[in-house]
């Protein structure tokens, strides 16, 4: 039932992934701290465990997101080149900031931010075009920001690229890939920094190395290639406005659930 679990969150993230450029972290993340509790993991390490793996199983979302969506020619390389440096810096120092936190207090926050986007994307709070793209340090202070934020909710941080980027005067399409691939670098080194924090832990379950639970990623990362491929597509044909508020109401409930049980 576990393994069956495991790849149904992989589908939903993947295909949420290739649609909005999210991740599909808002997702894995919170039905990870549902699954682990009733697994009867410790309370003080299951959502660390659930962000740890979260960010391991964007890892393989991501590679797949960023393939169809080059495929379809919407990447903004050049913006990813310049965020990268500080996506990297965000994510490393917010990872090992998150790890020293209790996970009750992770567990709060993660439901309050899920709540927030909820809202944000159920209303269509997006932000207006404010200006063009901006010189090179202020990218690289923005991927500063998003790395350190996406650090404490185990995202790929699509929830706050894709606005920044539309801000920008990039196009809908055009923010969604570009956020996918921004994407991995923060994926991959949110991974590293929260497997190693966890290799000096005690009591991790077995199959884990750190913080990250490789039977959830297994599974989660099998059944997402292919429906990330599936969402690339979808977001590049059809108009997202009943999907994104469908989704919106869903993470507010998973919020909800999160909030209700701290």
């Amino acid at each position: 039932m576990d393994w069956l679990l495991f790849l149904i969150v992989g589908a939903f993230a993947g295909l949420l992934a290739g649609l909005f450029g999210v991740g599909g972290g808002a997702i894995i993340v919170p039905m990870l701290i549902l699954i682990f509790a009733q697994q009867g993991f410790s309370a003080e390490l299951l959502v660390h465990l659930a962000i740890g793996t979260s960010f391991a199983t964007i890892v393989v979302t991501s590679c797949g997101s960023v393939a169809a969506h080059h495929r379809l020619g919407n990447v903004n390389w050049s913006v990813v080149k310049l965020m990268t440096p500080g996506l990297i810096a965000g994510v490393s120092l917010g990872s090992v900031m998150a790890t020293e936190l209790t996970g009750s207090y992770l567990q709060l926050g993660i439901a309050v931010f899920l709540m927030l986007i909820a809202v944000q994307m159920f209303f269509t709070l997006q932000p207006q075009v404010w200006f063009g793209l901006p010189r090179r340090s202020v990218l690289a202070g923005s991927g500063v920001v998003i790395g350190g934020v996406s650090a404490f909710f185990g995202i790929g941080g699509g929830s706050l690229t894709v606005p920044f980027l539309a801000a920008c005067r990039q196009t809908m399409k055009r923010a969604v890939a570009t956020s996918a691939a921004c994407g991995f670098p923060i994926a991959l080194f949110g991974a590293l920094a929260y497997g190693i924090k966890g290799l000096s832990v005690n009591g991790l379950p077995a199959l884990a190395t750190g913080y990250i639970y490789w039977p959830a990623f297994v599974g989660i990362a099998i059944a997402s290639i292919p429906f990330t491929r599936m969402g690339a597509m979808l977001a590049n044909r059809v108009d997202d406005k009943i999907l994104k508020r469908g989704f919106a109401l869903l993470l507010f409930l998973i919020g909800l659930q999160l909030l209700l049980a701290y």
